[in-house]
């Protein structure tokens, strides 16, 4: 039944009982669908059965029946049952209006469904049909065109052409009340209806959306009627998910289908998985510069150098050559991990100074690694191949002990020679003027006196 909004035509009736009609929702073979509204707005969905039809009293006792167990329907999966007319010239009844388009109209406009939502509204339509069997009612006419995407969740409708548990399903001899394509075999058969009528419409409703087009194919209704009972589904394109429950549900004999209530548990089931699934296919991967920056190890400046017990490139965190605790490691560079080996022997304490083994504090590196700021210089290593430390500039090269202890004896050499060279001079004018004294007298002795009496000469003693 196409459900698009129309304007009422010259025929249509203005006024169903207490309910004003506004547009056509759509015609089907049992009677018109009109939106309607009653005198407090509330919208409804007032179907008007076709002449004909009114004047079979198999069929007005039968719609009477069904009508009065659509009322004990509860459920959200459902259009709620407000009104009904039996008695009418053309009897009539009123649900609750859903908005949204119908799973027909959907995927002729956007097209198939995914596996995640064919199984969730699957899971959803099979908890509903839980509902609806429970009242002892059997809708047998479940198709795309009767489920309606609210934006609550789907909603089945047309109840008021729905059957009893175990009633024909024949109006009249050799004729079917239902969509070929959809209906099961025991409904064309004219046996008795049960819940997995349903479940069979079910299946192939799920093969609809899957693929967008009918298990069994087109043709004409005797043809459609002919592959339901003797020839299998197509399901070619039914994603890998959802096709071995789909062929279940599609069973000739309804003893083989699944029940209701294990339908909803496993399409349930599959929506969860096919959506989580889904989730993670979209997740976006790591950039591979992100990657190769967070986790991706240091090359190396010293390819010689080797560390006791086991190297920090085979732990795969490096410190970068010359960065110390207390300074920040360069871009792309990892911290070493927690209780890891040292990568330095004597390496510096938090505070950046040296340790006790004597290590030198570490200096940030240059950006090249190999080379430092005002040039390069072969790198000295000690006895156990560890590499060490290079002499100072400005303080921001390592102090070299062995240029320290050259440094200290030079200092040291010319301290005691300058020393000396003071000694020897104060000790050579003493007996300089000693003598002078000796051998002068009168006033050659005076002038003497006087220049002993004056202050020395800056720089003697």
């Amino acid at each position: 039944m196409n459900m698009a909004m129309m304007r009422l035509r010259r025929e249509d009736p203005r006024v169903v009982g207490s309910f004003r009609l506004h547009r056509r929702l759509g015609a089907g073979g049992m009677g018109v669908v009109y939106l309607g509204s009653d005198r407090k707005g509330q919208r409804v969905a007032l179907k008007v059965i076709r002449p004909d039809l009114a004047e079979d009293q198999e069929f007005r006792s039968r719609f009477a029946r069904e009508v009065s167990a659509a009322r004990r329907i509860r459920g959200g999966c459902t259009a709620r049952l407000v009104a009904a007319d039996l008695e009418a010239d053309r009897p009539w009844f009123a649900t609750q209006y859903v908005p949204g388009p119908s799973l027909h109209d959907k995927v002729a406009d956007e097209g198939a469904l995914s596996s995640a939502e064919a199984a969730g509204i699957g899971a959803a339509l099979s908890e509903g049909l839980v509902a609806v069997h429970e009242a002892g009612v059997v809708h047998r006419d479940l198709k795309p065109s009767n489920i309606l995407l609210s934006p609550k969740g789907p909603r089945i409708i047309d109840f008021g052409i729905a059957w009893a548990t175990g009633a024909s399903t024949l109006t009249h001899v050799g004729t079917a009340v239902g969509s070929p394509g959809f209906l099961a075999p025991e409904q064309v058969r004219g046996a008795a209806v049960t819940p997995a009528t349903d479940v069979f419409s079910l299946g192939a409703t799920l093969a609809y959306a899957s693929t967008g087009d009918s298990p069994f194919g087109h043709g004409s209704s005797e043809v459609m009627l002919y592959r339901v009972v003797h020839e299998e589904p197509h399901l070619h394109g039914v994603p890998d998910a959802l096709a071995p429950l789909v062929r279940a549900c599609l069973a000739k004999d309804p003893e083989e289908r699944p029940s209701t209530l294990q339908l909803s548990l496993r399409l349930k089931e599959i929506a969860a998985r096919e959506a989580q699934d889904l989730g993670e296919a979209r997740t976006p991967a790591p950039r591979a510069a992100e990657a190769d920056r967070s986790t991706g190890p240091l090359v190396d400046s010293h390819p010689g150098r080797q560390r006791a017990g086991h190297t920090e490139q085979a732990r795969g965190r490096r410190r970068p050559p010359g960065s110390s605790p207390g300074t920040p490691a360069p871009r792309g560079s990892v911290p070493p991990s927690r209780g890891g080996t040292s990568s330095r022997a004597g390496g510096a304490s938090r505070g950046g100074a040296p340790s006790r083994t004597g290590g030198p504090r570490p200096t940030p590196a240059s950006r090249g690694g190999s080379r430092s700021g005002s040039g390069s210089r072969p790198v000295r290593r000690d006895g156990a191949g560890r590499t060490g430390p290079r002499g100072t500039s400005g303080g921001l090269r390592p102090a070299n002990p062995r240029l320290l202890r050259q440094r200290l004896i030079v200092f040291v050499v010319v301290t005691l020679l300058v020393a000396l060279g003071i000694a020897a001079a104060q000790g050579c004018q003493g007996p300089a003027r000693g003598l002078g004294g000796e051998g002068q007298s009168g006033p050659e002795q005076r002038h003497a006196a006087a220049l002993a009496a004056e202050p020395p000469p800056p720089g003697r003693q």
